[in-house]
């Protein structure tokens, strides 16, 4: 696929999610309101995506490895339009729920995708640079969700604001369809057992999280197929989740999944401390937290140099005491000044090591797992958040302290930067990147 097309996807199909899910979480209140529905109900319109989504990701990798990532990019950028546009026209809360569930089943295709087409379209050594692109999106989208879907629910109302995405998916959709791809020389195996035993692993999982109150059947559940999948994995002669992915993938997999849990479990916290003990009214807490998106996106930006000069285990273990750094400062201060410091700190840390561990993840897959590995990233990305926002909420309790939770919070991030020791340093990146490369003949060394 022409590397070009192929980051313009990528960019496109990542910011189209998180607009998605940002325009949601602004629409949700009008949306009751106009459908006369119960809290319980618009809930489901989040933890119905979300358990599809996570369920599916690291299969629909693995279907993009085999049959090729632009074509189940083109079928998911498809997908989520259509629904998009069926969500602006649903009846009733229950066709909303269930086009947000297929929402994510179309979701789950096109994520792993995005990474897995920058993978088979890039060579390792400018592979920093698209995944910084993509990512400085994500920070611009995370920014500017809520803002253009507040004004469109305020004005036009909350089923406009859902059209935002459905021209961009279906015309990326189609080109990508009709993108020639070189073919897969050696089709991968699919683990249809194993898929099925990850997906009920992965969607007990993220219900226990979400649903706290009756966790205790969704978690044995998980664990029981959880066992059972590992169980599989380990005697099937082409497991869904091969070691030679999985092992070199862990320790980054690991850091992803804790700052994206300590990022959306202290934003949670976080809201209660502005507008709560400190009295700020909602567009004051969306201006007091804006450098968090404003860094995010310069440290994006900022990663390939740091990758380069310092390799990705310093540059993730620095990003992630920053990232530890800015939530604890959040926890103890009350000026406006100090706040945007941590705010900032928080942005700086987790827009580097989102970039750099996802590179990690990436680069040291072969060209034909890219898809697991997109799947991968992508899982943590979506888990991450629902532990970090149901770990806020049971250490905050009915008195809505928010200083304990963050310093657990911090405390996690500290424990996630320990993993930065089993990442390559500069010369193990340089090696993989010149040396180990799948993707073409080594370079030959001077004599």
């Amino acid at each position: 696929m022409n590397p070009r097309l192929a980051l313009v996807g990528s960019v496109v199909g990542a910011v189209i999610v998180a607009l998605d899910g940002t325009v949601l979480t602004v629409a949700q209140p009008a949306l009751r309101r106009d459908l006369d529905t119960s809290f319980a109900a618009v809930q489901w319109t989040s933890t119905g995506y979300l358990i599809a989504v996570a369920s599916l990701l690291v299969f629909a990798g693995r279907l993009g490895d085999r049959y090729g990532h632009h074509r189940l990019f083109g079928i998911g950028m498809l997908g989520f339009g259509g629904a998009s546009a069926g969500i602006a026209v649903a009846p009733d809360v229950g066709w909303l729920i269930g086009l947000r569930v297929a929402q994510g089943v179309f979701g789950a295709l096109l994520q792993p995708a995005t990474l897995g087409m920058l993978r088979a379209s890039y060579p390792p050594d400018r592979l920093r640079g698209a995944i910084a692109l993509r990512t400085a999106s994500i920070g611009v989208a995370a920014a500017l969700g809520p803002l253009v879907g507040g004004a469109l629910v305020a004005g036009p109302g909350w089923r406009t604001a859902f059209l935002l995405n459905v021209v961009p998916a279906l015309v990326l959709g189609a080109l990508a369809l009709t993108a020639r791809a070189r073919p897969v020389a050696h089709p991968v195996r699919l683990d249809l057992p194993g898929a099925l035993l990850l997906a009920v692993t992965l969607a007990c999982l993220v219900h226990a999280l979400v649903a706290l109150p009756g966790w205790t059947l969704s978690a044995t559940a998980a664990c029981l197929a959880g066992a059972a999948f590992v169980r599989h994995e380990l005697r099937t002669a082409h497991p869904l989740l091969p070691t030679r992915v999985v092992g070199p993938a862990a320790p980054a997999l690991g850091m992803l999944v804790a700052a994206s849990a300590a990022l959306s479990g202290t934003l949670f916290a976080g809201t209660f401390l502005l507008q709560g003990a400190l009295g700020m009214d909602a567009f004051r807490s969306a201006l007091t937290s804006l450098p968090l998106a404003v860094l995010m996106v310069a440290a994006a930006l900022a990663s390939p140099l740091l990758l380069r000069r310092a390799g990705t285990r310093r540059t993730t273990t620095v990003a992630m005491g920053v990232l530890a750094a800015g939530i604890l400062v959040l926890s103890q201060v009350t000026s406006a000044p100090a706040l945007c410091t941590g705010f900032a700190l928080i942005g700086a840390g987790f827009g580097t090591v989102m970039t750099a561990a996802t590179h990690g993840v990436v680069r040291q897959a072969a060209v034909e797992s890219a898809g697991v590995a997109g799947g991968l990233q992508q899982t943590a990305m979506n888990v991450g958040p629902v532990l970090g926002v149901a770990g806020a909420t049971a250490l905050m309790g009915s008195d809505g302290d928010v200083a304990g939770p963050m310093a657990v919070l911090s405390a996690l991030v500290l424990a996630g930067a320990c993993l930065g020791r089993l990442l390559p340093g500069p010369d193990g990146d340089e090696r993989n990147d010149h040396r180990r490369s799948e993707d073409r003949p080594p370079v030959p060394e001077r004599r």
